[in-house]
């Protein structure tokens, strides 16, 4: 087990944003964690790992969190938050190395693979091109890819991102879900926030609905994402069908109130 959650609730200003919830992610998953704006997503994520203050408890692979340090932490799972902003000019390249850190601090002997795990995250995300350029010069879809493969350089068994494909076009959204989707085969996995139902049917082994702070529906994208459920959650109709091997959803209308 990689990550395990029981009970975790957040609480602001007297109010559950996250309420009770249990959440286990195994390895070789690709969960993805889905809901209306303000269910909680963003704050469930970050208390998971340890970001934002929570009680429940949670282990990283079989240890509490609270009795790991912050770089045993950093080695066991590697967050991307939603926001993309780079505010110093500092090159492509040592962005994605500072994935590279809690390694180095880590490592008595050094991080002699780091090298070759930087390069190879850059190639992933398609960024090794712009290597020598000023992260604040990219575009916003740009920074985005040179984050992700900073995460990717931390070759943790977890990755967790919220609302990664915010910011990329169709193409680099596929391209993303690949490389995550890719990770599962060499063991790790991966927890993500999607607001992109058809991606979520598509790319994840399970899908987890998030609704004003508690878990839902949790199981396989075709057990999850039904029309009862997508009228519930969402309030809309939704066109499901299968192309290419595999899944399609796409939200059409409102439901009738």
């Amino acid at each position: 087990m990689l990550l395990r959650a029981e009970n975790l609730t957040v609480r602001r200003d007297g109010r559950a944003i996250v309420d009770g919830v249990d959440l286990e992610v195994r390895r070789g998953e690709f969960v993805g964690l889905i809901g209306p704006n303000g269910a909680g997503k963003t704050t469930l994520l970050k208390a998971a790992i340890g970001l934002l203050p929570a009680t429940g408890s949670v282990h990283l692979q079989e240890s509490p969190l609270e009795s790991l340090k912050a770089v045993e932490r950093a080695c066991r799972v590697a967050f991307l938050p939603q926001d993309h902003e780079i505010a110093w000019p500092v090159k492509v390249r040592h962005v994605v190395a500072l994935g590279r850190q809690p390694w180095r601090e880590r490592g008595a002997v050094g991080d002699f693979a780091g090298g070759q795990i930087i390069a190879e995250a850059m190639a992933r995300m398609g960024v090794d091109a712009f290597a020598d350029r000023a992260a604040d010069t990219l575009s916003g879809g740009e920074r985005a890819r040179v984050l992700i493969a900073r995460a990717l350089a931390q070759a943790t068994p977890l990755l967790v991102a919220d609302e990664p494909v915010a910011g990329l076009d169709p193409a680099h959204q596929i391209g993303l879900m690949e490389v995550f989707y890719s990770l599962l085969r060499e063991g790790r996995s991966v927890l993500v926030s999607l607001h992109d139902l058809g991606l979520a049917a598509r790319w994840c082994t399970r899908v987890v609905v998030l609704d004003q702070g508690r878990i839902i529906a949790d199981g396989t994208p075709e057990r999850v994402l039904t029309p009862e459920n997508l009228r519930r959650v969402y309030g809309v109709e939704a066109y499901f069908g299968h192309a290419d091997g595999g899944p399609l959803v796409m939200p059409t209308r409102l439901s009738q109130k």
